[in-house]
């Protein structure tokens, strides 16, 4: 195994050396002398996974080295009675965090998730480790809020981390999912004592539905049509522990947390795992808690796994598609997140993956107006990243056999670590048998040497969103006297982002408070109000007809990328602050002197 630690630990440095290039080159002492990298405040490991405690430590370490920056807090209490755990990242010289526009990112919905809590906590050290360092990720802090949940299903992680894994995925509200009257009696067992759920495989000589593959003997694979194999599978490891003849059948929980959502809520005999109604989950009702109260969320990024895909909504067909307006938004960030993250695919979650009702991202788009993703980590492909390996992986057909490839590269690349040898089993209910197979660590979790690469590159996506959200500007203040104290003003409104202040379907849907713009100063009147057709006329001005002009309703928002002229007649002397508010674009203001 030191060979093993000698590759963690080049892994490690060379992963280091790149986050110091991709934060703009090794920073440089005051004596002008090389350094050998940046020197950094909290130390925190990326190429292995946190339990609970574990996680809970580094946020709380975290939060104290950068006081200024940092607020920890907690969304609720899951089922278990543990932290849904929260941090906030503000500036507070740039202004509170409810004037700007934020970030939401979550993580760990589902148990056995594991990294996107590492990517989450990835986050907050790297933009506090940059923070003063790196141009683009100081003005990120500086003009953003984020507010980062590393583990929405706290349950579910610990019992992943500390347990086999099995049964991992839900959260651990109790679900009768056999219908006996019973909760939870009847889940996996590790019988054999060495902390994985293995596969059960039977010998049935010339009886079975699969036979070892003559590639490799740790393969088993079914038969054709016609024959007859000498295996037979019989699911994972476990016994009838309720004695209905059935083996698994009611582990823990046992439900989808990613179901349990308001927007196109189906019950459980349509969409299973969505439980009795909406917000049920007390996970579901903490977090939708926290969003409803913060209506400067602009961007949502909720990690999931696996897959290697950067999802949007609808997740259901018959929830018809996004206007128009809010899919060229989601298209010019989900295309430019498929360059920034290899084998990842940006796709539609109905009509590229399967029908998801009552999911967290449609609830977040069409019920709180917070245009959002759910990247799907890691993407067994990149186990296969070799030219060499691919060449070496053909079978007869030209095709990649992606089975005999994940064998070499956990012979080779994580020496045996993840495969758990056919071992004899002599077992209660179905006599000898074989237990064996992968680990709960192969498969949907990358390497932990990978993980930290996985990290880097969907924390910049994120942060790329973030920075695209919108952000208001007002300039271009011009005053000219038309006759005694009545003046006429005009200052420009750009929306100097991507992201519309109001999506289209936001619009819709009536879920975002319109933005305003305000006039205010002593002794100033205003006259009338109206939108500049044409910058370069004079009179081509479409009059607002609202009725306070102090306070005009702008019901749509403000699209992204784009520059609007508001013309004012205003009677008065003085100094008149004209302002454009928005909750999730920000506030802009000017001040027009009317002399």
């Amino acid at each position: 195994m030191r060979r093993a630690n000698c590759v963690a630990k080049k892994s490690v440095v060379l992963s280091l050396l790149a986050i110091s290039f991709a934060a703009g080159g090794l920073m440089q002492p005051a004596n002008g002398q090389s350094a050998s990298d940046a020197k950094f405040k909290v130390r925190l490991d990326f190429n292995r996974w946190h339990d609970y405690d574990e996680l809970k430590a580094d946020m709380l370490t975290l939060a104290e080295a950068y006081p200024k920056f940092l607020t920890y807090s907690s969304l609720g209490e899951s089922h278990g009675g543990r932290e849904i755990m929260l941090m906030t990242i503000n500036n507070p010289d740039t202004g509170p965090e409810l004037s700007k526009s934020a970030m939401y990112i979550e993580a760990n919905v589902h148990g056995n998730e594991i990294q996107g809590s590492e990517v989450s906590l990835y986050t907050i050290w790297y933009l506090m480790e940059h923070y003063g360092r790196n141009e683009m990720v100081t003005r990120l802090v500086d003009e953003r809020v984020f507010y980062i949940a590393p583990s929405v299903n706290p349950d579910g992680r610990q019992h992943f981390m500390a347990g086999t894994g099995s049964g991992a995925r839900t959260g651990h509200v109790p679900v009768d999912s056999d219908n006996d009257g019973l909760y939870d009696e009847d889940g996996p067992d590790d019988l054999n004592g060495n902390g994985v759920t293995d596969q059960i495989r039977k010998y049935v000589p010339g009886e079975g539905t699969h036979r070892i593959s003559h590639r490799d003997e740790r393969i088993l694979e079914p038969v054709p049509p016609g024959e007859k194999g000498d295996y037979v599978l019989l699911g994972y490891e476990g016994i009838d522990n309720d004695g209905d003849g059935r083996v698994n059948e009611d582990p823990v929980g046992g439900y989808d947390p990613n179901r349990n959502w308001g927007a196109d809520w189906q019950p459980n005999y349509i969409q299973g795992g969505s439980m009795d109604y909406p917000f049920q989950l007390p996970e579901a009702r903490a977090v939708n808690d926290f969003l409803m109260s913060h209506p400067n969320i602009a961007g949502v990024q909720s990690y999931h796994n696996t897959g290697g895909m950067i999802l949007r909504g609808p997740g259901a067909e018959w929830q018809g598609t996004y206007p128009p307006e809010d899919i060229a938004v989601y298209d010019v960030l989900g295309k430019t997140g498929e360059r920034m993250l290899p084998y990842y695919d940006y796709i539609v979650i109905w009509s590229g993956l399967y029908t998801v009702h009552g999911g967290f991202i449609d609830w977040t788009n069409d019920g709180l107006g917070m245009i959002s993703f759910s990247n799907e980590l890691w993407n067994g492909g990149q186990y296969f990243n070799s030219p060499k390996l691919k060449e070496q992986q053909q079978d007869s057909e030209n095709e990649i056999e992606p089975r005999r490839a994940s064998y070499f590269f956990d012979d080779y690349l994580e020496f045996g670590e993840q495969f758990v040898e056919w071992e004899a089993f002599d077992h209660p209910d179905y006599g000898p048998v074989e237990l064996g197979g992968w680990k709960k660590t192969r498969g949907r979790v990358p390497p932990r040497f990978m993980n930290e690469e996985l990290s880097h590159r969907n924390m910049a996506f994120t942060l790329y969103q973030a920075d695209e959200m919108p952000m208001m500007n007002a300039d271009n203040v011009s005053v000219e006297k038309v006759n005694g104290d009545v003046y006429r003003v005009r200052v420009d409104f750009e929306n100097t982002r991507v992201a519309p202040t109001i999506t289209a379907r936001a619009a819709e849907n009536n879920v975002v408070d319109p933005d305003l713009i305000t006039v205010s100063g002593r002794n100033v009147e205003v006259i009338s109000a109206g939108w500049v057709r044409d910058r370069y006329k004079t009179s081509a001005t479409a009059m607002i007809d609202q009725h306070d002009l102090n306070r005009i309703m702008v019901r749509n928002g403000h699209p992204g990328h784009t520059t609007r002229t508001i013309e004012y007649l205003l009677r008065g002397r003085g100094d008149a602050t004209i302002a454009y508010s928005s909750q999730k674009g920000g506030t802009a203001e000017v001040t027009a002197s009317l002399r």
